[in-house]
């Protein structure tokens, strides 16, 4: 299905095309109709359209500038100009912009541009064909060519190494232990990726994602590295280098990692986290450094999202943790009941920075977590929160997936913050959807929402889930994650000490002077004026 957008502050012919054409049948999504260029370029920001229809002339932005915007931001869109002007200097300005047809409004026939439409949905449709195929066989070879190679290292950590120096020579062939050279090796891990997981739909996208972006910043590196998707969760990255008084690899290898870090965090929005092990003159102690950094996870669990450590053995404490739990799971209970978010949220912070401090083992910290979670769930089994979809089999399976005490913290909150939610702060439905929804919602603020992704995960129709949403709550599923998300602003204004900049990308805004406008249409008043 392929987006439109309609762009004219001539009223009646927004609403003539809006209600006329049956875009869904046609294959298309209706993702907005604007009266003034500058509105439909702010949701273009968020999601450009495969087709924009725009007039000339509107007010703020006309739809010529309109039209060059979006086609740098995505060159493929299809640009239809709806206008009353009949010079042959707009249209000559249309061609330069690439624009694939020109309507008069005043010959304007709904019939024509439904024939119109689906020209260009042949089109498009042969274009993603075709692009497809391009992409599926470059895949196939560059996916072979990585396969062998993290096959051939995980042989090295995994098998016994029966002769060092013939998988030295093997080596060679990815530029590892050359003539006078060691190896510095480095794992990443990716932070959030319960989330990371299903913004990339699949673990094979998310693999080839990270695979081509990290090949194309070693490539541009100081430091010459060889990158190795040791699973989708962590990946090994080994600089080899030779051995000098003038250079400290150690800097280096920060500096180079700061740049992969910063690279992935601008074009994937992945943030990755870093242990650096020690020099290896040998492939035997390479393979002691690779074995510890995939199997140590006590260091790694209390990093905090990009940080970059050099690899030392956890110390973690011997106390049991379950000693306090009864205390924790009381004071989280009574918090939930005190309809308090903004206590729900403290209550937590306060057990995992306890838990920070004593450095318990990562496995009896899960543990702990997840009982707490599915006995409230038992306790409180009379709120919204205990008919969400989510089994304990489906906790259990979340919670193995989380890799770090930061990932496991803002999970549990989000729990508990839906839980608290539900006794009165979110609106409540006697309809499951509508909860689920909510739900989804709460767990999801740090990223794009749409309507039709929820209406998918629920099973239901696009436009028989909006209906069905605002007469269960009186407001738009997008008015709802708004609030919010805008909700979840004013905490992080309240409670941290992150920048507008950093609040705007942890709620999933990538245009920052669209989040301020929309926190000051919610709250009257820009993120800098709230905080004070």
């Amino acid at each position: 299905m392929y987006s439109v957008m309609l762009a004219d502050d001539d009223y009646p012919v927004i609403e003539l095309l809006s209600e006329t054409i049956d875009w869904e049948t046609l294959g298309f999504r209706l993702v907005g109709a604007f009266e003034n260029g500058e509105s439909a370029w702010e949701q273009a920001q968020l999601e450009a359209p495969d087709i924009l229809i725009t007039d000339i002339g509107m007010p703020r932005m006309d739809g010529l500038e309109l039209t060059a915007r979006i086609k740098e931001r995505k060159p493929g869109a299809r640009i239809v100009i709806l206008s009353c002007h009949n010079e042959f200097k707009f249209a000559q300005q249309a061609m330069r912009l690439n624009v694939q047809e020109y309507l008069l409004k005043e010959s304007l026939d709904p019939e024509d541009l439904v024939r119109l439409l689906l020209r260009l949905k042949e089109g498009l449709d042969e274009e993603r064909q075709l692009n497809g195929e391009r992409l599926r066989l470059r895949a196939l070879a560059s996916e072979s060519m990585e396969l062998r190679k993290e096959q051939t290292i995980k042989n090295f950590i995994h098998q016994p190494l029966l002769s060092p120096e013939i998988w030295k020579r093997e080596a060679r062939a990815y530029g590892l232990f050359l003539e006078g050279e060691c190896c510095l090796p480095v794992i990443a891990y990716v932070e959030d990726y319960l989330h990371v997981k299903h913004r990339f739909a699949s673990e094979q996208t998310l693999r080839f994602a990270v695979a081509n972006v990290l090949k194309e910043v070693l490539g541009h590196l100081e430091a010459r590295a060889l990158h190795v998707g040791y699973c989708e969760r962590r990946q090994l990255l080994l600089f080899p280098y030779k051995p000098s008084l003038k250079t400290n690899i150690y800097e280096t290898v920060e500096n180079s990692l700061r740049t992969i870090r910063e690279t992935m965090r601008k074009v994937l929005k992945i943030r990755l986290t870093f242990r650096i092990g020690s020099e290896c003159d040998a492939p035997e102690k390479l393979k002691r450094q690779l074995v510890e950094l995939v199997s140590d996870e006590g260091q790694r669990f209390y990093l905090e999202p990009g940080d970059i450590a050099r690899s030392r053995h956890a110390v973690l404490s011997q106390q049991d943790l379950f000693a306090c739990y009864d205390a924790a799971s009381s004071e989280l209970r009574e918090a939930i009941v005190g309809k308090r978010p903004e206590d729900v949220r403290a209550a937590a912070e306060v057990w995992m920075e306890r838990i920070r401090q004593e450095r318990y083992p990562p496995a009896a910290v899960k543990e702990w977590v997840l009982k707490l979670l599915l006995d409230l769930r038992l306790k409180l089994f009379s709120l919204p929160f205990v008919r969400s979809g989510y089994s304990p089999e489906t906790l259990h399976k979340e919670i193995a997936d989380i890799g770090s005490l930061a990932e496991l913290r803002e999970w549990l909150i989000g729990h508990l913050m839906t839980a608290a939610e539900g006794t009165g702060a979110a609106p409540y439905s006697k309809r499951y959807e509508v909860n689920e929804a909510c739900k989804y919602v709460s767990l999801n603020l740090n990223r794009k929402i749409g309507l039709e992704e929820v209406a998918e995960k629920l099973h239901l129709n696009a436009s028989y889930f909006s209906r069905l949403f605002k007469k269960e709550t009186g407001v738009t599923f997008i008015e709802y994650v708004t609030r919010m998300k805008m909700e979840r602003a004013k905490e992080l204004l309240d409670q941290t000490q992150h920048t507008v900049g950093e609040i705007c990308e942890l709620l999933g805004y990538d245009n920052q002077s669209y989040f301020i406008k929309t926190f000051k249409a919610h709250t009257g008043l820009t993120p800098m004026e709230y905080r004070g």
